[in-house]
């Protein structure tokens, strides 16, 4: 009988398929080892860390923006007021496609190219789940036109708003100033203000010039914050706890609307500045600077072509000539020169000088000649040239008293320096010395520059606030 070898050998298999098990037992209980330390961990020792999460997963704290403070005149008329207003707005974490969305609400809405680029800049400096807005002061129209197409905008949402607006208009423009919406160059201005950053996550407006950027802290108020519970989509589910803002502080100027309009009337189309001062108090009544223009356009965005009307103006509407322009005060200078002359005992009141119609200074050829070719008579003293605006007594006191002198004395009346008024645009004048001269010109004084400056000409400049508050110490 034939012996044939075995196919399969059982006892082999046997062993190999043992040893099998053995290492899959083995992984096993790893892995199930391993999985039950990592749940020890999550549930005992990280228990808290992950509640928390999972807190702030669906409840957030949301600043609320506080009103804005508003300016009266003295007689409580309302300069600046804050008024309802519906913005589009976008919360980016509840759209799906942000930029197919947009082009949708560029179509419905008619928004331009700049105003799109302006909200994504907008967009990267907001919290999560914050509200960005995109249009402002929506119309009757536009709002009916969203709730026909709400179905098709998730995400975007109608939100009311109280938004500055200036009654008055162009009146006041120079002397309020105006808000506008946070920018990135307004972020410093913010970093500087007693306020921290975080006192203006609810706001997105921020004084600009005038009185609404130098008392923006007084005006901007408190922020408050509520807790709220969110789906995971962001929306609010309930409100959990609340902090209220505190509102800003109102503003009682001493400026007169009546007046102030009268005046900007009276002006019309004329390039200037008046300045009217209780001399009993040092109140402002009254400051226009003509041209104006409206500040409420620049509140939510003023548009491109707009703005370059107005800056390319020649009448340089957006020049604001009671503050900043500087301009040689003539003949208004006269009384400052008088009373120094009283001061420094150069002259006294019934001191006189003959007038021909012109002035000549010792050993020099050159003719310093009177606005009135024939003169003012043989004899005109203190009053008189005051009250005739005499250049040649100027010209003879003011070469008696020297630059110094008339620089120290010039001082006293708050020409050369910031008047102090409630601004951050003012400028100081100009009131020349030899120091000045020195140092700027690198050049000696000449005894002509005095007289030039006796009446009010040469390097002295003044703004006319300054000349306002010089003629009120009088």
């Amino acid at each position: 009988m034939q012996n044939y070898a075995a196919v399969k050998d059982s006892d082999h298999e046997k062993r190999i398929f043992g040893r099998r098990i053995t290492v899959s037992i083995v992984i096993v209980a790893f892995i199930f080892l391993a999985l039950a330390a990592r749940y020890a961990e999550l549930q005992l020792l990280n228990y808290q860390t992950f509640v928390t999460q999972s807190e702030n997963n669906r409840v957030h704290v949301q600043a609320l923006a506080p009103n804005r403070g508003l300016i009266f005149d003295n007689n409580g008329r309302l300069l600046a007021a804050n008024q309802p207003s519906y913005n589009l707005v976008v919360v980016k974490e509840r759209v799906d496609n942000l930029e197919q969305v947009l082009l949708d609400l560029q179509q419905l809405f008619d928004i331009d190219v700049k105003s799109i680029a302006k909200f994504k800049r907008r967009l990267v400096r907001r919290a999560p789940y914050q509200a960005v807005p995109l249009k402002f002061k929506l119309t009757e129209d536009e709002i009916s036109r969203f709730a026909v197409n709400r179905y098709r905008l998730a995400g975007i949402e109608i939100k009311a708003q109280l938004v500055r607006h200036y009654p008055q208009g162009e009146n006041f423009t120079h002397v309020l100033g105006y808000v506008g919406r946070i920018n990135a160059a307004d972020q410093a201005i913010i970093s500087s203000l007693e306020k921290n950053k975080s006192d203006y996550a609810a706001t997105d407006y921020i004084g600009k010039l005038g009185l609404e950027r130098f008392y923006e802290t007084a005006l901007h108020g408190q922020v408050g914050s509520q807790q709220v519970e969110t789906n995971a989509h962001g929306k609010v589910l309930r409100v959990l706890g609340q902090t209220k803002p505190q509102p800003g502080v109102d503003l009682h100027l001493y400026l007169d609307a009546d007046l102030q309009r009268k005046i900007t009337t009276l002006m019309g189309d004329r390039r200037g500045s008046v300045v009217v001062i209780d001399p009993s108090t040092g109140g402002i009544l009254a400051m226009v600077s003509t041209p104006s223009y409206d500040p409420n356009p620049f509140v939510t965005g003023i548009s491109t072509v707009n703005y370059a009307k107005l800056k390319d103006s020649i009448d340089l509407p957006l020049f604001n000539r009671s503050l900043q322009g500087q301009y040689p005060p003539g003949s208004t200078i006269k009384p400052i020169i008088g009373l120094a002359g009283l001061h420094y005992q150069v002259i006294t009141a019934h001191s006189t000088v003959p007038d021909p119609g012109w002035y000549q200074l010792p050993n020099d050829d050159r003719f310093y000649r009177d606005w009135k070719r024939e003169g003012h008579g043989h004899k005109v003293n203190l009053h008189d040239s005051i009250a005739q605006s005499c250049d040649v007594f100027f010209y003879d006191l003011a070469y008696q008293l020297g630059v110094d002198k008339i620089h120290d004395f010039s001082r006293l009346f708050g020409l050369g320096i910031r008047s102090g008024i409630d601004s951050t645009s003012e400028r100081s004048g100009l009131l020349p010395s030899r120091q000045w001269k020195k140092a700027k010109k690198r050049e000696p004084w000449f005894p002509g520059e005095t007289l030039n400056i006796g009446i009010g000409q040469g390097y002295m400049l003044t703004t006319p606030v300054q000349l306002a508050v010089a003629t009120a110490t009088i």
